[in-house]
């Protein structure tokens, strides 16, 4: 099964131009490292091994400014597991609803470079993700 950690320019391209106009809501389902590799950033490393989900919490508080600033809020963390509708042998290990204001605001936040310098973080925890924007179905 593939793994998708990164944003592919395509997909950047197409979230564009889909044109969401107002909040923009991030499904984010995670699946973590056993243990954090940090191999593509050791300037971020702790000096002892800890696991994905230790990472990723690294991630969020160090993070946490920068969403703030941009307007961005968490609305719903918690941990996953099996599908209870969906293929048994996939299971998730979190899941994050984040909402920003628009496109621009996320946009914003996902290029600031003082954000950009702790990615590492979440990088070295996650050994698969999906990440779908939402946007709101009503007028």
């Amino acid at each position: 099964m593939a793994e998708y950690l990164e944003v592919s320019e395509a997909a950047g391209r197409s979230f564009v131009l889909r044109g969401i106009t107002g909040p923009v809501v991030m499904l984010n389902l995670l699946r973590f490292r056993d243990v954090a590799d940090y191999s593509a950033a050791p300037d971020l490393a702790p000096d002892h091994p800890i696991t994905g989900a230790e990472a990723y919490q690294r991630y969020t508080d160090e993070t946490a400014p920068f969403l703030a600033a941009s307007g961005g809020k968490v609305l719903f963390a918690g941990t996953g597991g099996p599908w209870l509708i969906g293929p048994g042998d996939e299971t998730w290990d979190y899941a994050l609803l984040v909402e920003q204001a628009s496109v621009d605001s996320f946009l914003a936040y996902a290029q600031n470079p003082d954000y950009l310098r702790i990615l590492g973080h979440r990088t070295a925890a996650l050994r698969d993700s999906r990440l779908l924007p939402l946007e709101s179905a009503t007028p």
